[in-house]
């Protein structure tokens, strides 16, 4: 029940915290956005068109057929996200936080604004627009949402820089790009690690090394040598990325021809990482 509420009103702050970002940052330095809120923005400066307005009635047209084709209860949270976008975007639209340094600006404005949606896509929402006509064109047309979205970013920054100015596209490309990865960072949490995969005779030696000096567990996995054929063990180990040296450091000290993969994760839930108590797979 709890947690019903909290994702409702994780969408209302989360929007909160955009819309700080965008009258705050974007709007106050002159710059811009991607998607429907990127238009909002430019027909705010050339039209005086209220943002929050603008934004909300660009968004009904793709909201019906969305709720049409995916029903009440993926479109009932989005509705939730625009509508509070817009009301927000009205409400702190005298907020600005106005600096001589574009790119300050748009840092700024990238960790704000990416900040708040990372809070509204965790909580299952999003904020319409071109995210809802990506949906659409992917269920009817089989295109990639990704590749979509990429091209309506690219088609309203391009406008931006006719309209507006070279350097004002160039600059919200930046916070563009940094909101992206504060939206990941909101999205993945920080329990994010790096998953080692170590391939050596002597696997018996670091497995045990590394459960005594890091107590991080460990998987053994089975495998065979594609030259060679010979059977093989593979360790598979993950840990934060502040002790992958220390594990490079323990198989490079026991075995110095072993081969290593390290890898990128994302998010890491279970012991040792989300709760204290280590153990061994």
């Amino acid at each position: 029940m709890w947690v019903k509420v909290w994702n409702w009103m994780a969408i209302v702050v989360g929007a909160f915290i955009y819309s700080i970002g965008l009258n705050g940052f974007l709007v106050a330095n002159h710059l811009a956005e991607g998607g429907f809120v990127g238009i909002s923005l430019l027909l705010l400066y050339k039209a005086g068109w209220p943002l929050g307005i603008t934004f909300l009635v660009l968004n009904i047209p793709v909201l019906i057929p969305g709720w049409l084709v995916f029903g009440y209860r993926f479109i009932l949270k989005t509705a939730v996200g625009v509508i509070a976008v817009s009301v927000f975007s009205s409400v702190t639209s005298h907020f600005r936080v106005p600096t001589h340094d574009p790119l300050l600006a748009a840092l700024y404005a990238g960790v704000v604004t990416g900040f708040g949606l990372g809070i509204i896509f965790r909580s299952g929402a999003t904020t319409g627009g071109s995210d809802i006509i990506a949906r659409l064109l992917r269920h009817f047309f089989k295109f990639s949402m990704g590749r979509t979205l990429f091209a309506i970013d690219l088609c309203v920054i391009t406008l931006v820089a006719v309209i507006v100015g070279r350097e004002t596209a160039m600059y919200s490309l930046v916070a563009l790009f940094v909101a992206s990865r504060v939206v990941d960072f909101v999205l993945e949490g920080v329990q994010s690690g790096r998953a080692l995969t170590i391939i050596s005779d002597e696997h018996e030696k670091i497995v045990a090394a590394i459960h005594d000096q890091l107590e991080r567990g460990t998987t053994l996995l089975k495998a065979s040598g594609g030259y060679t054929g010979s059977e093989k063990r593979v360790i598979y180990c993950v840990v934060p990325r502040t002790e992958v040296p220390r594990v490079q450091s323990i198989v490079a000290r026991i075995d110095p021809r072993a081969f290593v993969v390290v890898s990128s994760v994302h998010e890491v839930l279970g012991e040792g990482f989300t709760y204290d108590s280590p153990s061994t797979l």
